[in-house]
């Protein structure tokens, strides 16, 4: 069995290698051989002073993930770290990359710490409702002071080393390479400590308690509104509290069993749930099996919102990119939105103007189609209407070289039908991008009928470049998330008519944890968008279908949204926060009375299981159609793409937590008053009838 951890000798210095890649997670057989290497060299008497380092880019970037869930092995981590700390010889963290989550928590259990120029710190697992179980609130504050420690524990942000370095948390950087000033720097303590400095022993806070105290009331007046619906944050803030008047080995155990209340909290389900499915959202049979084709350029068709926002991401993962627009307004126009984009990262220090003028030195835009003949990748990012986009992929075909990929940025339409008009049908597929396409991470890839798994293979390794959660997704109508949106806009569409005030139905749904309600989201994305939908699904709609009138009213009036200071709610001087309007509730009476509707209230029990019956049933037959390949993909693309509240996993994981079997129960009992639109998808009945739940054929994958 290849050793995870060597320890070596330098003259009188040990040097102790985590070598567990890609990361060095700290697994069980890690934190082992880790005990016994630094109980050998503290046995031995040659041995001065020790360094911890890790092999590779990572000093180590935490727990094993493959562990998470499961009871944890011994020795414990922070039985691991106690023995560190409890060395009778100086130890010294060498931190030559990241140091994340456990990985930190080692380097402060340390004596010393030495960082590469490039390394980094941070203790993320705030971001999987956990918080730091192997000391890293007790012994970070320690260091930095309270302040710093309630930033750094409730964001989980990652700190660059020159911050790491006036914090505290770092003594030294060095000036190249990490292990050879360590070993100057180990021999130097070696020479002139009498022990070693332990950091439980260092005072708490320079500014003085009550400083400290003040900085967690305000911590925790600032998580009452950032927070909101989590507990991980609020507990951190009690064990930094507890740390300010207890001793450091009651802080540990305080720290422990907090750990512990974390790991139980539905919370913390959700999270670990959906940083595993974004991790099993970029495996797919065609990416798998592809290899992808070289992109260095990129090109875009069409100028506005989108178009723009995917040249940003594109430049910013340093393609160099070419947009072509249909006249010199069109051209200008577009110009003017990619530089926009950037003068506002520069405004608010999120970029610097020499970046911003590298990113522009890359981008080109013209009137000509001709332009496109080197691109590797064309993205057609045009008006939502079919024959204007079959005209866009004639061109392109025509000027694209081989094995350029072709894809669309639409959001619903048939990507076998604009892959048909081309010569080249399984090199076409689409890239849905969610706006703005430069910050939201979503990026629904859809599968033409018969894909060249090179093509697909390339779509992914995009997505990766541009730092975007790629989610593989079958050509239906509306694919994924608009497929689905579509019914559970229809749950909130039907309970308005039936009686519920918009306004509040929006309340119930932030209440749950969404940024927005439905209505404000709509308003948000622009009414006509989906009045134009509806449109052209009306020759096709199912008679037996209920259709909703009022929001195509609301449209007639021109009330488009934000845009037009009016939509579902009004938008007074411009504000971006909507305010309800007593006309809007006016039409929606007038509706009802004119299909003679009795309206009803609804509590708001009520509006969420029906709310997310309709959003998990539709869910379910999207799998039953393979327009999903795994439950798991639908909560990607809901947290990233919808605003479903990421600490809650997603609709299927919530489904799961809900149990099956109550969704089950609710859908019949709403499927008295609507059977076509409430029937239960042939998978619910299946898995509640064998006893399964979805993680099920998650694991299947």
């Amino acid at each position: 069995m290849v050793a995870l951890v060597t320890c070596d000798r330098d003259g009188d210095i040990a040097v102790i290698t985590v070598n567990n890649p890609p990361v060095n997670a700290l697994a069980a057989r890690v934190r082992q051989e880790l005990v016994e290497a630094v109980d050998a060299a503290d046995r031995d008497e040659a041995v001065r002073a020790i360094i911890i380092t890790g092999a590779g880019r990572a000093f180590s970037a935490g727990a094993d993930i493959t562990e998470f869930g499961k009871p944890e092995e011994s020795p414990r981590l922070s039985a691991a770290l106690r023995r560190v700390e409890d060395c009778t010889k100086p130890v010294i963290a060498a931190l030559g990359g990241t140091a994340l989550g456990g990985g930190l928590e080692l380097a402060l259990g340390a004596h010393y710490r030495i960082g590469s120029p490039s390394c980094s710190v941070g203790l993320p697992e705030v971001q999987l409702g956990l918080l730091p179980g192997a000391g890293g609130t007790q012994r970070l504050l320690r260091l930095t002071g309270v302040p710093a420690a309630l930033d750094m524990t409730t964001s989980g942000r990652v700190v660059p080393a020159a911050e790491a370095l006036a914090l505290g948390i770092l003594d030294r950087i060095s000036q190249g390479d990490v292990l050879p000033e360590a070993l100057a720097y180990a021999r130097e303590i070696a020479d002139s400590a009498d022990r070693p400095r332990r950091t439980g022993e260092t005072a708490i806070g320079a500014d003085g308690a009550d400083a400290a105290r003040a900085a967690i009331a305000d911590a925790r007046t600032k998580l009452e509104r950032s927070a909101k619906g989590l507990y991980a944050p609020f507990r951190i803030v009690d064990c930094i509290e507890f740390a300010l008047s207890n001793s450091l080995d009651d802080g540990l155990a305080y720290e422990s069993q907090a750990f512990l209340d974390c790991v139980m909290t539905p919370q913390s389900q959700g999270l670990i749930h959906a940083f595993f499915s974004e991790r099993a959202s970029a495996t797919v049979p065609e990416a798998k099996n592809g290899k992808p084709r070289n992109v260095s350029e990129i090109g875009i068709v069409g100028g506005g919102t989108m178009g723009a926002g995917i040249s940003v991401a594109a430049l910013d993962a340093g393609y160099r990119v070419t947009m072509v627009e249909r006249d010199r307004e069109g051209v200008n126009r577009g110009i003017a939105g990619v530089a926009n984009i950037y003068d506002r990262l520069v405004t608010r220090n999120r970029m610097t103007a020499e970046a911003k003028e590298d990113a522009l030195s890359r981008f080109h835009a013209s009137q000509d189609y001709e332009s496109l003949s080197g691109a590797d990748l064309i993205i057609e990012a045009v008006f939502e209407q079919m024959d204007v986009k079959k005209q866009v992929f004639e061109k392109l075909d025509k000027v694209a070289k081989p094995g350029a990929v072709l894809a669309s940025n639409t959001s619903f339409m048939d990507i076998d039908e604009i892959a048909s008009v081309t010569s080249r049908p399984s090199d076409v597929l689409g890239l849905h991008f969610f706006s703005p396409a430069n910050i939201m991470k979503l990026l629904e890839i859809v599968i033409p009928s018969a894909p060249n798994e090179d093509a697909v293979a390339t779509a992914f390794a995009f997505a990766k470049a541009t730092r975007k959660v790629p989610v593989r997704a079958g050509n239906a109508d509306g694919f994924i998330g608009n497929r689905i949106l579509e019914v559970y806009g229809l749950a909130a569409a039907y309970m308005v008519e039936d009686g519920a005030d918009p306004y509040e139905l929006d309340q119930v749904i932030v209440d749950f944890g969404y940024p927005l309600g439905i209505f404000a989201m709509y308003d948000l994305a622009g009414l006509d968008i989906g009045w134009a939908n509806r449109q052209r699904l009306a020759p096709t709609r199912p008679a037996s279908e209920r259709y909703v009138d009022f929001m195509d009213k609301i449209c007639e009036k021109g009330r488009f949204g934000q845009k037009t200071g009016r939509g579902v709610y009004l938008y007074p001087d411009g504000a971006r926060k909507g305010v309800p309007d007593p006309e809007v509730l006016e039409l929606v009476e007038t509706e009802r009375k004119r299909k003679g509707i009795v309206p009803r209230h609804f509590e708001a029990g009520e509006i969420r299981r029906r709310y997310f019956a309709a959003m998990i049933n539709e869910g379910m037959k999207v799998l039953e159609e393979g327009i999903a390949l795994k439950p798991s993909d639908i909560d990607v693309v809901a947290v990233h793409g919808y605003g479903f509240p990421r600490y809650r996993g997603g609709p299927m994981k919530y489904a799961d937590m809900y149990g099956l079997a109550r969704v089950l129960a609710d859908l019949r009992e709403f499927s008295k008053e609507d059977a076509h639109y409430w029937r239960p998808a042939d998978l619910l009945l299946t898995l509640v009838e064998d006893g399964l739940t979805l993680e099920s054929l998650n694991q299947m994958d």
